[in-house]
């Protein structure tokens, strides 16, 4: 029998069956080696993500490693944003030391159980995954498919706000969502979604890539029409995205000085659906949209989508597990196989 000193620390003695230093554990989690010092001699309780860092490093539950009552806990529960109603499902996530409320919505993208009901002022938990959860601001149509792969691959969720560009980075800079989605660059200006962080956030953020999707004109299926110009020419009713959005961007790059003739909506598949239905004719889209809902498409513009997360989140094993599955051969193909994406350069990272 070894003669290994025992230690009432399940950190420690997880360490040195592993034979690793404070030092070498510390870089494995992503954490100081002050940190490991301080965890294993019991001075410090570990944040909810510092222990979900240690238990991957350990390839164990939190709950083996520190058992239930042995992690600190973020300090207060707010809503990120409030909900329309005056009762409402919610789930709830860790960013940061905050705990937020999310109210349900986009179920189709997030096929989920809610952790709690809010009603007349009180909360009624029915069970939190606050601290496996990951919080994305997107428009990507087909996130639904990546939070299902997150899921099945990690063991975490992954729930998808549907947001445009801007509005998915103001989230981020609040602190309000993870990772935010935007796809303002193109091939003309491959730099865009970048300064658009820098711009709206900072520089202390990384963009993660998806994929470089076609955006262009979702028209009905008896529309011949041979060329985006053309349709814009013509008098309209459009179903056009938020201001500020990459849709709306290339929908005004195609009207010029016209105003468009219509009504704005939520979200990539609003703009097909509202096409297909037939009270828009036209309406600026990506063709993964289009094609679902079986309309008619005219490329305008090759975008690339990039999810921005702050630097700080790069170690968060929610983070980590997003990357390794956007690196995965299995999900690269089933992203290049959607109408419109290409996934060659998926799972790369660029640091502003």
């Amino acid at each position: 029998m070894s003669d290994r000193i025992i230690s009432t620390s399940p950190v420690q003695a997880r360490r040195l069956a592993r034979q690793w230093s404070q030092a070498e554990l510390a870089e494995r989690a992503g954490i100081s080696r002050a940190a490991v010092s301080a965890i294993e001699g019991e001075r410090l309780s570990p944040s909810v993500a510092t222990a979900l860092a240690l238990a991957a490093v350990f390839e164990c539950s939190v709950e083996e490693l520190f058992g239930r009552g042995g992690i600190s806990k973020p300090s207060g529960t707010d809503w990120a944003w409030k909900p329309r109603g005056e009762t409402s499902r919610y789930w709830e996530a860790e960013i940061g030391q905050r705990r937020l409320l999310y109210p349900v919505e986009a179920m189709t993208l997030n096929p989920t159980p809610h952790d709690g009901v809010w009603q007349d002022g009180v909360l009624r938990d029915s069970g939190s995954a606050a601290e496996t959860t990951l919080i994305m601001a997107s428009c990507d149509p087909a996130a639904g498919l990546l939070a299902a792969e997150y899921a099945r691959t990690s063991g975490f969720r992954l729930l998808v706000f549907p947001r445009g560009g801007r509005t998915a980075l103001e989230l981020l800079r609040q602190k309000l969502v993870h990772v935010a989605g935007l796809h303002y660059s193109t091939e003309e200006s491959p730099d865009r979604n970048a300064e658009t962080v820098r711009a709206q956030i900072g520089s202390e953020c990384r963009l993660l890539r998806v994929a470089k999707w076609e955006s262009g004109i979702a028209l009905a299926t008896d529309d011949r029409s041979r060329s985006a110009e053309s349709v814009a020419q013509r008098s309209l009713r459009w179903a056009a995205r938020e201001s500020g959005s990459a849709a709306r961007e290339c929908l005004d790059g195609l009207l010029g000085k016209k105003q468009f003739t219509g009504r704005e909506v939520n979200g990539h598949a609003a703009v097909a659906e509202a096409v297909r239905s037939g009270w828009a004719e036209a309406g600026v889209c990506v063709k993964f949209s289009a094609a679902e809902a079986g309309l008619n498409f005219l490329p305008v513009r090759s975008e690339i989508l990039d999810l921005c997360f702050p630097t700080a989140f790069q170690y968060d094993p929610r983070i980590q597990a997003l990357v390794r599955l956007l690196r995965d051969r299995a999900c690269r193909q089933m992203i290049s196989e959607l109408p419109g994406y290409d996934a060659r350069e998926t799972g790369e990272i660029i640091a502003l």
